[in-house]
């Protein structure tokens, strides 16, 4: 063993800088300070440490200034904007980290990181060191030899001689003049144009060097030849940007090899930077402890009914799960041990296994995505990064028929076996989406307890805009391609169902998932821990809302089929009555959903002024047109009422009865957490969300949501939530007391625009009040409600100053929150969650306003969600804990709706405001309206 060669560990920590803090979200500490370049740093240089010993190590950063190529071509690298402030923030805390961490800091003044990473290679091959280089910069593999490696923390990629060749299709020593061939867009150093990789492989290969390929210029046809003809006199200095150095000056930067030497980590400075900057997990595997003001703050917290809000802060920190220790972030692993189980004696084995008590990524794979209708094929388990099982039970493809039990375990036999472990509520599990898998054990008559966590949701409440599924999770945060569902199964018509899939291909696809759904967890549940807010809405929102939600979604909700057939009827004669108006008002028949004719005939024959125009220049006849046309004509009016119908009909009545679930006779939504943004409810098939309920025929769609006999419909919604929350974040004295005393805001606001009391307020001032009052917190101009009331726009912003005068505590809030916005490019409710707005300081003028707009509302918007979750849950919590038949059947924007026992009814109109009053205390007092009815209009 003493006879191996020693190793240098060196860090490109200038390529790595960035790459932390574009991969991570805007993680902050309790001062508000940035942290996420921080956290990815320590993160790869602690996963790198251990994945590699080396007796020498070094971290590289750029210093400041210009360097020889910037003397030798002055537009190297000028097209580079300026570091992010944020980023800049945490260059010196980077330092401080490194140092702490063990390793020494190596910057050059005049010399690129690059050039001291190749320097440093060089002198350790002449002592017979081996070198490893952590980069993400495809420069460097000109280095990689014999003695020189290259290894990438975020995506896993090891590149050696070999794996230069087969990433690029050149060997290293011509990896110079293939950067000279294709240029670097990032330094701004020009290659040959319209030339790309391929093209410059195709030439190394057949005139084996750049000097080669100059050379035959002259024999290289068509475009791309005369290019490089065009190119010649310039190919020396990209050669010569595009080298990297590996014989600099590094004078006292690096006095002696041996001063290299790895030292470790001092523990004492370790424990002091990660309580400054909020790195639980790491403090608490130090120390065993957790930072005190956090320990403090959630003994105070423990057994509180709810959290206090405050002025848009989430001020105490959730205690932690105490049986649900986070592990360290964790080394990718060197190799995946996937096990198919198809025998009592293996299924014992995983048996034992879950008995330990950790935590167990579940996945499982089935017939059809519909949650209610899908049939269990198989079940896959990991609680090892890298370790996972596939249990097949429902596999009947060609490859294992004739086989006794298809070569697997029955499904019956599992599920059984299993089902001590799945219904414990003390044993932690783990999922990516887990509602669904809960909704295909309950298929099975198996109740999955013990919900704990769920990738998705973490992934929703660190980032809502961002996308969740777990493949690109993957591929974004742990480097990983995952194997699609389509590689397995196929792609349209030809897609076989997974339970044709071979035994062996089917675990590597459903084992990787549980695998990279535990390794997932494993990256972003620090992440939320580092931030209060972001972790009590994780724990205390998303995560048992979810399980709230599964139980409504199969409760599902009675659908009248004949009124519904009824009302197609209705619907269908009064469209043929409306279409034959338009004919008559057009003067000719012609197809009322066909955009063209409807163009032809207003535009064309009708000469009807031209609002706007389609991307091809077509006047536009979308719904915006058409209502701005109907102030002044009848046909438009006539087109929209029939739009209006024919979705309704098409989307509810004659859809609504086909969507029965045969096996329980109810409809069945699915509620989507993942999908807004601002933290509502998304619900899907069929969309409860969207049906109107301005018009009569929308209400009368209602009435087809019944109660069975026996039970009645209730509806409970808060009473002008967004307003309230306006109120308490804007902490403005006239909207605080007007809700304090119970009146009319509408005719509040009315008395104190128009300057009249109270009582002298007119219906119709009351209504500009109304309009004001909710266009103002979705960001409307003065424009916008100038057409929203029919008045001039000279009125509306006479209007408009007069509120702000009346409460300037909005104005200020609005101001407050746009330029928060701008500063840390995202806004927060009252209980922490963040909304994230990415056109905020960029995009276009009108992405931006729209953004500043979305600024202002979507703390409102957001808070209301948050409450209206909280709410199913403390309501969920006490229908069990109290044992009563009642239902949560649908969530509706702020609305819940339940199915109540006639027996219950006064028992649940008493309670309910109750409840959903009592999740949070806010300045101004909440109000929940309560209805009850045969159907759910009637309930309203």
């Amino acid at each position: 063993m003493s006879d191996s060669p020693k190793t240098l560990l060196l860090v490109d920590g200038s390529s790595y800088l960035y790459r932390a803090y574009h991969a991570l979200p805007d993680l902050r500490n309790g001062e508000g300070l940035p942290t996420g370049a921080i956290y990815g740093m320590i993160n790869m240089l602690r996963k790198l440490r251990n994945d590699y010993p080396a007796e020498y190590s070094a971290c590289v950063f750029d210093a400041k200034g210009k360097t020889f190529r910037d003397d030798l071509y002055p537009a190297y690298k000028e097209h580079r904007p300026s570091m992010p402030e944020d980023l800049a923030r945490q260059i010196e805390p980077i330092h401080e980290a490194v140092r702490a961490l063990g390793w020494p800091i190596v910057m050059v003044e005049g010399v690129e990181a690059d050039d001291v990473i190749g320097t440093l290679a060089r002198e350790a091959s002449a002592q017979g060191v081996r070198t490893v280089v952590s980069t993400g910069d495809k420069d460097l593999a000109q280095l990689v030899n014999g003695e020189v490696t290259l290894v990438n923390t975020m995506s896993g990629e090891v590149l050696d001689p070999a794996g230069v060749q087969a990433k690029f299709g050149v060997p290293p020593e011509r990896i110079v003049d293939y950067l000279s061939l294709i240029g670097d867009a990032v330094d701004n150093v020009p290659g040959v144009p319209k030339v790309g990789p391929k093209t410059a492989v195709k030439w190394l290969t057949e005139h084996g060097s750049l000097d080669a390929v100059m050379a035959g210029a002259d024999g290289i046809k068509g475009v791309v030849g005369e290019n490089l003809r065009k190119t010649l006199d310039w190919l020396p200095m990209a050669r010569t940007l595009v080298t990297v150095k590996t014989d600099c000056d590094l004078g006292a930067a690096v006095s002696d090899f041996h001063s290299l030497k790895d030292v470790g980590e001092d523990k004492d400075k370790l424990v002091a930077f990660f309580s400054r900057y909020g790195f639980k997990t790491w403090l608490r595997e130090l120390t065993g402890e957790s930072l005190p003001s956090l320990r403090a703050q959630a003994a105070k917290g423990a057994g509180a009914r709810a959290p206090q809000a405050q002025g848009g802060l989430f001020d105490s920190a959730p205690a932690a799960t105490p049986a649900d220790p986070v592990p360290a972030p964790d080394a990718p692993p060197a190799e995946t041990r996937y096990e198919t189980v198809t025998t009592e004696a293996a299924l014992q084995a995983w048996l034992d296994r879950l008995a330990e008590g950790a935590l167990v990524a579940v996945d499982t794979e089935t017939t059809s995505l519909d949650p209610m209708q899908a049939r269990l094929v198989g079940i896959s388990l990991s609680l090892v990064p890298g370790e996972a099982c596939y249990i097949p039970v429902g596999h009947c493809g060609p490859d294992v028929a004739g086989i006794e039990q298809h070569g697997q375990l029955t499904r019956e036999f599992v599920l059984e076996r299993l089902r001590g472990w799945l219904e414990d509520p003390a044993r932690p599990k783990l999922g990516q989406n887990i509602k669904y898998d809960a909704h295909v054990f309950a298929n099975h008559g198996v109740t999955l307890r013990g919900i704990v966590h769920d990738t998705m949701l973490q992934s929703y409440v660190l980032a809502s805009h961002r996308n969740h599924g777990m493949d690109s999770l993957a591929e974004r945060l742990l480097g990983i391609k995952t194997i699609t569902y389509e590689e397995v199964c196929g792609k349209g018509a030809s897609q076989i169902g997974f339970d044709q899939i071979d035994l062996a291909r089917a675990t590597e696809y459903a084992a990787e998932d549980a695998d990279v759904t535990l390794r997932l967890h494993r990256a972003m549940f620090p992440q939320l821990q580092a931030v209060p807010g972001l972790e009590h809405v994780y724990r205390h929102i998303e995560m048992p809302v979810s399980v709230v939600l599964q139980k409504i979604e199969r409760n599902g909700v009675l659908i009248d089929a004949q009124r519904l057939a009824e009302q197609s009827a209705q619907l269908g004669q009064r469209m043929l009555e409306l279409e034959q108006a338009a004919y008559d008002a057009a003067g000719q028949p012609f197809n009322l959903g066909s955009p063209k004719q409807i163009g032809e005939i207003l535009f064309g024959q009708m000469k009807l002024p031209v609002v706007k125009k389609t991307a091809s220049g077509a006047p536009s006849t979308d719904e915006e047109v058409l209502q701005k046309l109907a102030e002044d004509y009848p046909l438009p009016k006539l087109l929209l009422d029939y739009r209006g119908l024919a979705k309704l009909k098409s989307t509810y009545t004659d859809k609504l009865p086909k969507m029965v679930n045969p096996a329980t006779g109810r409809v069945h939504t699915s509620y989507g957490q993942a999908t807004a943004v601002t933290g509502r409810l998304a619900s899907t098939d069929p969309n409860l969300q969207n049906i109107p309920v301005r018009t009569e025929e929308g209400r009368r769609i209602r009435e087809a949501f019944i109660a069975p006999p026996g039970r009645v419909i209730v509806s409970a919604d808060y009473s002008q939530i967004e307003l309230r929350i306006m109120a308490h974040i804007s902490g403005d004295e006239n909207l605080l007391g007007a809700f304090a005393r119970g009146e009319d805001i509408h005719r509040a606001t009315a008395a104190e625009i128009f300057g009249v009391e109270r009582e002298a307020v007119s219906s119709e001032q009351r209504r500009y009040a109304k309009v004001i009052n909710f266009g103002l917190i979705y960001g409307m101009s003065a424009f916008g409600l100038a057409g929203n009331l029919g008045i001039e726009r000279e009125a509306a912003k006479h209007y408009i100053d007069r509120y702000f005068t009346r409460y300037p505590g909005v104005a200020r809030y609005m101001e407050d929150t746009r330029q928060a916005a701008r500063e840390q490019g995202y806004v927060e409710t009252v209980f922490g969650r963040r909304l994230w707005l990415p056109d905020i300081n960029g995009g276009s003028g009108p992405r931006r306003q729209a953004a500043e707009r979305a600024a202002i509302n979507a703390p409102m918007q957001g808070t209301a969600a948050d409450l209206i979750k909280l709410s199913m849950i403390a309501v969920q919590d006490w229908l069990e804990r109290d044992r009563l038949q009642t239902l949560q059947i649908m969530q509706v924007h702020d609305e819940l709706v339940l199915e109540v026992p006639e027996a219950e009814l006064e028992l649940v109109k008493r309670r309910l405001p109750e409840l959903m009053c009592g999740v949070a205390e806010l300045r101004v007092p909440l109000v929940a309206e309560v209805g009850s009815g045969a159907n759910w209009e009637e309930a309203h």
